[in-house]
């Protein structure tokens, strides 16, 4: 029937539509139901998202505090620079995305890969700096470019800058950057990923205070990141000021001294302590640390084998060789057994427990008493005064005169070096003392290590016979620096008639044809112990040079100037320099000219 099968049709149509209806209605229901809880019951949440999405807080960074030297030269200042940081969490293709990258930079992948390896475990929102002490020019070929490269943030900061590049390098030291787990560790509003920090040198035993207080601004941004206006700022506070001790002027000399050789130069004022030079060669230029270094060059640099990096003037462990003489004439004073007039002859060589013992000077000096052999570095003397001593006693002598133990300077891995005992080799080697050992430790060999700024603090106490000695220092005690009077050593380690006795020496080896002649200076009066110490046994020594091959010893030099009132301790060592007299003293007496010329303008 036809009207039954339109009745049939018109039915199932009424069926779908209302079938339709209702879904279309529970579907309305859901849409408004949904955009009624977000615009009512979760409206302050999306407010701060959406706020979140259109504003950044930018860390505005602060400048490190400036150091200064002792006459107000600028060692170490700050510029104005670029970085740029990278957000992980834009980047869309990595490996696209890195390859130009590098290219924009100047970097190679690979390294641009490892700064951001190295912060892999930071959250993928925080910029990772990739690239820093960029000028205006650099960052234009990313500026230009920066609808591709959403992942790059381009900052200003203040960059540390050393004007004198490597002059005072071991002093003032470097900066790097910090690691994740420093970032991790430490109090966010203190501690940020890209942060330079110092990692040796004043730049770290002061970081405290040179270390500002970053501050931070609130800066509204489109899509692009692009920055359209700011609505907060917290202004950064700039560190703190430092000043030295040291004078550029007696440190520069003392670096150009030690020109293409390894060793030490040291120099200070035994009244006060104040470090006026502290040179460590080879050197390095600290600013190479802020421009960051690739994996290559930093595997380089650490493995050097002329180590670069270390301060040798604290780190440094030498044989003090004919130095140790000073300490063996006190020893000897205080315990009554040698005077002033106690006479030694030397021919040169001599037996002692079945071994021959050589003096330096082969022809020998004759008859020696104490200012004579001081004066000479007469090793004979010195032999015959070490087989009626005990080890132990000469230990203590060495340990009142500062050695074995640490300066108390205020640099980071100063090494305390090592005076042996008996029951030091007991314990350490399980090996009683030989007397032969003991002979060799009188002039300065066998197991005895000391740091250069050891010997120049041994030598202030001497210079000011005895009397209390400020320990050394590099800060200058300035409110702003907020740095105390450091403590003094103790005084009257000896008897005041024992140090006369060995400053006459010291005056006659400087003054009378001694070893130290080559540091004289006409019109300072200086007094002065040279020394060399061997590197290797005679036995080697005398093989290298059957083979050919020249054969040098550590070159010392030690002494103060004028000898009434001193005003100036210096200490040299220069590695592999031949003899004290020949090497290490000329570098001494340009220190004394130059300091007596500074003093005269």
């Amino acid at each position: 029937m036809p009207e039954e099968r339109i009745y049939e049709d018109l039915t199932l149509v009424r069926r779908r539509a209302g079938t339709v209806f209702w879904i279309f209605l529970a579907l309305t229901v859901l849409v408004v139901g949904y955009y009624w809880k977000v615009q009512v019951l979760e409206h302050v949440k999306y407010a701060r998202l959406a706020e979140a999405n259109r504003t950044r807080v930018r860390v505005l960074a602060a400048p490190r505090g400036l150091i200064y030297d002792r006459t107000g030269e600028i060692l170490a200042d700050n510029r104005a620079s670029f970085k740029v940081s990278l957000v992980r969490e834009n980047v869309k293709d990595e490996d696209a995305s890195f390859a130009e990258i590098s290219r924009l930079l100047g970097l190679d992948e690979p390294t641009l890969r490892a700064r951001v390896e190295f912060h892999k475990d930071l959250p993928l929102f925080e910029p990772i700096v990739v690239a820093d002490g960029l000028d205006r020019d650099a960052i234009i070929p990313i500026e230009s470019r920066r609808r591709e490269f959403p992942e790059l943030v381009v900052e200003s900061e203040p960059q540390r800058f050393y004007p004198k590049e490597s002059l005072a390098a071991h002093v003032l030291g470097y900066l790097q950057e910090r690691t994740p787990e420093e970032v991790r560790a430490g109090t966010p509003s203190r501690l940020r990923a890209g942060e330079m920090v110092g990692r040796s040198g004043v730049e770290k035993q002061y970081d405290d205070i040179l270390r500002g207080e970053d501050g931070s601004v609130v800066e509204v941004v489109d899509s692009l990141g692009r920055v359209q206006g700011a609505q907060a700022h917290q202004y950064p506070v700039q560190g703190g000021r430092i000043d030295l001790t040291i004078d550029h002027r007696l440190q520069s000399l003392a670096e150009e001294a030690l020109a293409g050789r390894e060793g030490v130069v040291v120099a200070l004022d035994p009244n006060s302590g104040e470090v006026l030079a502290l040179a460590s060669s080879p050197t390095f230029d600290p600013n190479r640390f802020i421009t960051r270094f690739t994996p290559t060059e930093w595997l380089g640099l650490i493995n050097d084998p002329l180590s670069p990096l270390e301060n040798r003037a604290i780190r440094g462990l030498y044989a003090p060789g004919s130095l140790f003489k000073l300490v063996m004439s006190l020893a000897g004073l205080d315990a009554g057994t040698i005077t002033e007039a106690t006479s030694v002859y030397c021919s040169g060589a001599t037996e002692i427990y079945g071994a021959v013992r050589h003096c330096w000077f082969a022809p020998g000096h004759g008859a020696m008493n104490l200012t004579d052999a001081i004066k000479n570095s007469c090793n004979i003397f010195f032999y015959q005064l070490g087989r009626r001593m005990d080890i132990d006693e000469i230990a203590k002598a060495a340990a009142r005169m500062g050695l074995g133990a640490k300066t108390g300077i205020d640099l980071a891995g100063e090494k305390e070096g090592l005076v042996p005992t008996s029951g030091w080799k007991r314990k350490v080697l399980g090996e009683p003392w030989y007397p032969g050992e003991t002979i060799s430790v009188a002039i300065g060999q066998g197991q005895l290590q000391v740091t250069p700024l050891q010997v120049a603090a041994m030598t202030a106490r001497i210079a000011l016979r005895g009397k209390s000695v400020p320990l050394p220092r590099l800060l200058r005690p300035e409110p702003e620096s907020g740095a105390a009077a450091p403590p003094a050593a103790p005084a009257n380690p000896f008897k005041e008639a024992f140090f006369e006795r060995i400053i006459a020496g010291m005056w006659k080896s400087a003054n009378d044809g001694g070893t130290g002649q080559g540091a004289r200076v006409e019109g300072l009066d200086v007094c002065a112990k040279t020394g060399s110490t061997q590197v290797m046994s005679r036995e080697s020594a005398e093989r290298l040079a059957r083979a050919g091959r020249e054969v040098k010893t550590h070159s010392w030099f030690s002494g103060f100037a004028p000898r009434e009132h001193p005003r100036i301790v210096v200490t040299v060592l220069v590695e592999f320099g031949g003899g004290g007299g020949a090497t290490a003293a000329p570098v001494a007496r340009r220190i004394f000219e130059k300091f007596l010329e500074l003093e005269k303008r």
